[in-house]
C-alpha cells in the first residue's frame, strides 16, 4: 500500500549536500560517528512522520506521498523546496567589540548569536566581523537516501508512535497509554516528572493527538507520586542487617550505664 497525505510513517534516511557529497544529517548513529557529526545529546533513530502536515522540508515532504514500505527511494530537493535562496542583504557587519565583550574570539565558521539571532561568521577583519544570517543549507540542492520502514494504522500504535516522539528519552514501554473513542489517557512514568520542557512536550503531544487522531476530544495526562516506605530490617539485604546490627551493639558499649556504680553508692551514702 502507498503513502499518502495524513499518513504516519517511520523512515529511515541519510541527507547530503549535491554539489559537495557532504553528508549533514542521518538515522544511522554509527554513520554519525564516521562522518564526525556525532553529538552524545542528539537521539539517532528513524524518523517519525506525518505525511503533509509539514514536520520536514516542504520539497521532501511532497515526495513521501506515493512510497511504499522498504522501498528505497533517492529524493533531490532544489533550494527553493529546501532552504531557499541565499540572500545577499543578510550578510552584515558586526564591530568586533561586540564579540570581545564577551569573551568570544571569532573564526570564519564559528555560529555566534547576534541579538538573539544565529548567525555564522564569514570573516573577520580590522575591527569588523562579517556575519551571515542567511541558514548554512540555503542555495544547497539535497539529496535525500530514505527507506519507509513502517506506517502506523492502529489508533494506539500511532499514539506510542507520537508520544515518544515528543518524550524520546523514556523508553515508550514506560508510559501506559489507554484510548477509548474520544479519550487518551496517558500515564507519565515517573522519570519523566523532572524533564527539561516536559511541560511543552505534553501540549506538543496533544496538539499532534488532535491532528492526527480527529475524533479525540480529551486528552488526560495522569502523573501518579507513590510515598516510598522507608527500609526496616525485615526488607534491608543480609550485609545492611549485620551492619545495623554492629551499629547498634557499639552504641550500647559506647552508652553510659544509668545505674550509678557501688564506689558511687558507697560515696552518696557517705555524704551528710
Amino acid at each position: 500500500m502507498k503513502t499518502k497525505e495524513g499518513d504516519l510513517i517511520l523512515i529511515e534516511y541519510t541527507a547530503k549536500v549535491k554539489e559537495t557529497g557532504e553528508i549533514f544529517d542521518t538515522s544511522d548513529p554509527a554513520l554519525a560517528k564516521k562522518v564526525g557529526f556525532y553529538k552524545e545529546n542528539i537521539i539517532y533513530e528513524p524518523m517519525l512522520v506525518a505525511v503533509g502536515a509539514g514536520w520536514v522540508l516542504k520539497g521532501l515532504d511532497e515526495k513521501l506521498v506515493g512510497l511504499e514500505v522498504d522501498q528505497k527511494a533517492n529524493i533531490e530537493i532544489p533550494p527553493e523546496g529546501a532552504f531557499g535562496h541565499r540572500d545577499p542583504t543578510k550578510l552584515k557587519l558586526v564591530p568586533l567589540r561586540k564579540f570581545t565583550g564577551r569573551k568570544i574570539s571569532p573564526y570564519p565558521g564559528l555560529e555566534v548569536d547576534v541579538d538573539g539571532k544565529l548567525a555564522v561568521v564569514r570573516s573577520v577583519g580590522a575591527g569588523r566581523v562579517q556575519v551571515d544570517f542567511n541558514p548554512a543549507l540555503a542555495g544547497k540542492t539535497l539529496i535525500y537516501d530514505l527507506v519507509v520502514k513502517r506506517t502506523f494504522q492502529e489508533p494506539l500504535e500511532k499514539a506510542k508512535a507520537l508520544t515518544h516522539r515528543r518524550i524520546p528519552t523514556i523508553p515508550i514501554d514506560k508510559f501506559k497509554i489507554e484510548l477509548s473513542k474520544t479519550t487518551a489517557k496517558i500515564n507519565i512514568p515517573e522519570e519523566a516528572f523532572d524533564l527539561e520542557r516536559i511541560q511543552l512536550a505534553k501540549r506538543g503531544l496533544v496538539a499532534d493527538l488532535q491532528k492526527l487522531l480527529p475524533e479525540l476530544n480529551e486528552v488526560a495526562f495522569i502523573e501518579r507520586y507513590v510515598r516510598k516506605k522507608p527500609k526496616t530490617t525485615e526488607t534491608m539485604k543480609p550485609e545492611a542487617k549485620a551492619e545495623k546490627t554492629r551499629e547498634t551493639t557499639a552504641e550500647k558499649i559506647e552508652e553510659p550505664s544509668s545505674t550509678p556504680s557501688s564506689s558511687e553508692s558507697r560515696e552518696e551514702e557517705e555524704k551528710p
